[in-house]
């Protein structure tokens, strides 16, 4: 069953591409026409390709991992912090810092200096430095939040990353590209799409574009961490011991226990009849 479909890209105006002069060949696969001097993008192909993209990235929510989600253009900023927070995903909305990938451990040391700081303000250190120290100290953690406060909980390198316009993010792509990490993007008719695992034509520069697609995205990533919680329920469950329930052990009796018995029966049922006899 298809994620998404195609009145919907439709209304979101998903099929706008740029100007004819600005096109990439590359994309020439996934232009359906030329209208007014501007390509008009295959919509059948773009669902088909956001249901390819929608399977692999539940797969990879399904394993545990993160998806690094990826927007530094103003349309793309809100939507996509909005839609990666809801399901748990760290992404960069503001400029992309130069190795965030490559150089990951020196980014992981600025995220340590940020709950430093943090520190800080709570076991009282703050109380014994200058104002004009804290003020220093207060911008530096201000700057550190904006640019990495959305990747604090990202401990090691992304299975994967999200790209909104492939063309303005070209350095985060690189960078994944050379780590051997998946790169799924949104490719308007300007940019190249070789070299992006998942390629998904569509308008990146409108909103709604952006919106719809990253519905469909975010909506397989929850799928993927519900199938995640189900396994490890059975998986838990099949891993518990076993109570046996304890069996009644019969005892079969001899013929002489039994004799015994009714002899003594009737040993006791004939004491009682001579009492009442007398």
């Amino acid at each position: 069953m298809s994620r998404t479909n195609f009145e919907e890209l439709l209304e979101a105006g998903c099929h706008f591409g740029h100007l004819k002069r600005k096109w990439n060949p590359a994309m020439a696969p996934y232009i359906f026409m030329e209208r007014n001097d501007i390509h008009i993008i295959d919509l059948h192909k773009t669902v088909a390709k956001i249901d390819e993209a929608a399977e692999a990235i539940k797969q990879i929510a399904k394993s545990g991992r993160k998806v690094l989600f990826v927007a530094t253009k103003k349309q793309a900023k809100e939507v996509v912090a909005e839609k990666a927070s809801a399901v748990g995903m760290p992404y960069i909305t503001e400029r992309w810092a130069g190795g965030m990938l490559t150089n990951f451990p020196t980014i992981r040391k600025a995220v340590k200096k940020m709950s430093t700081i943090d520190k800080m303000t709570t076991d009282g250190t703050f109380d014994n430095i200058s104002k004009r120290e804290k003020l220093q100290i207060t911008r530096q953690r201000e700057k550190l939040e904006k640019n990495l406060g959305s990747i604090a909980d990202m401990s090691r390198l992304p299975a994967a990353i999200f790209v909104v316009d492939v063309m303005k993010e070209h350095i985060a792509v690189k960078e994944a590209q050379r780590l051997g990490i998946a790169v799924f993007g949104i490719v308007d008719t300007n940019s190249n799409p070789s070299g992006i695992d998942y390629v998904i034509p569509a308008n990146d520069d409108a909103t709604k574009s952006i919106d719809v697609i990253l519905k469909a995205i975010v909506a397989a990533i929850q799928e993927g961490a519900d199938e995640r919680k189900v396994e490890k329920v059975d998986a838990e469950a099949a891993e518990a011991p076993v109570v046996k329930e304890k069996k009644t052990r019969v005892v079969k009796r001899s013929r002489t226990q039994k004799e015994d018995e009714d002899a003594l029966k009737a040993k006791v049922a004939d004491k009682f009849i001579n009492k009442d006899d007398e």
